[in-house]
């Protein structure tokens, strides 16, 4: 949800707290995992960190594993 909210701007952690209804430090801990590994960026104003994309196409890798998940999800049925 976060990555895909990312694609549309850059959002606060607040804006994706209210999004993904999870405690701040949850979604704090998230994101610092896609910025360790290069997926998004933060960009201070004032207080706020606003968070964006660094890599679009990650985009269309999560497309795909949700397409094989539910493949693998109607082949279990």
């Amino acid at each position: 949800m976060i990555v895909e909210r990312l694609t549309r701007g850059e959002a606060s952690v607040g804006d994706l707290t209210e999004l993904v209804q999870k405690g701040q430090s949850t979604v704090s801990k998230h994101l610092a995992v896609l910025r360790s590994n290069g997926i998004v960026e933060g960009r201070r104003e004032g207080a706020t960190i606003y968070y964006g994309l660094l890599c679009p196409c990650v985009v269309e890798f999560l497309s795909c594993v949700v397409s094989v998940l539910k493949q693998r999800r109607k082949a279990r049925v």
